[in-house]
């Protein structure tokens, strides 16, 4: 039987980097944001859920209004909630058929909000990587081209990275200080053994 792994941790702890590693050993990841878009645009149950509570303006020609959508629901909790609501089930149920396809001992969806959207429960371990707050701050500047405000306010709208870490069955430490691949081949061996059985 396939395990299913979540790989989650805050804005910049580096989980992609994180989730690469595991690709590089053949295990395959389900990146969830990335999917999120594409069912955004692909699945028409979907659509017509933003469509009804967000108007026809979410669309353009068919293809998400990213920038519309984003103006919505950055600064409005209920909004973002509601639109939270409408995705997170789509993209839950996109990947339990995906890890279902999969022929490797485990596969991992790796989401920034694991815990937020309810989809632990389909999981059977989730691993957390975790990151000092400047680090995650200075990394997330440098990829996405923010302010340093901008970040802290994005960090502010995810639980807490102690309580997060402490919800998780496993930790890896991305703090530039404890070399990252031991730790994820070290992790690939237990969980390798675990879906054994």
């Amino acid at each position: 039987m396939i395990l299913k792994i979540g790989l989650t941790g805050g804005l910049g702890s580096g989980k992609s980097t994180i989730a690469k590693i595991f690709e590089v050993l053949g295990i395959p990841v389900y990146y969830a944001d990335t999917e999120a878009k594409r069912i955004m645009n692909d699945d028409p149950q979907l659509k017509a859920e933003i469509r009804k509570h967000f108007g026809d303006e979410a669309y353009i020609e068919n293809q998400l209004n990213r920038p519309y959508l984003s103006s919505i629901v950055f600064n409005n909790r209920d909004k973002l909630a509601l639109l939270n609501s409408i995705v997170h089930p789509a993209t839950i149920r996109d990947s339990k058929e995906w890890i279902n396809k999969q022929i490797t001992p485990y596969a991992i969806k790796e989401a920034a909000l694991i815990f937020e959207s309810g989809s632990q429960e389909s999981l059977d371990y989730v691993i957390g990587v975790s990151a000092p707050a400047h680090l995650r701050i200075e990394r997330a500047m440098q990829r996405d081209q923010l302010s340093r405000e901008q970040v802290q306010q994005r960090m502010s709208k995810q639980i807490e990275e102690v309580i997060k870490m402490h919800l998780c069955d496993f930790v890896i430490y991305n703090d530039e200080v404890k070399p990252v691949i031991p730790q994820v081949l070290e992790l690939h061996k237990k969980l390798s053994a675990l879906s054994k059985k």
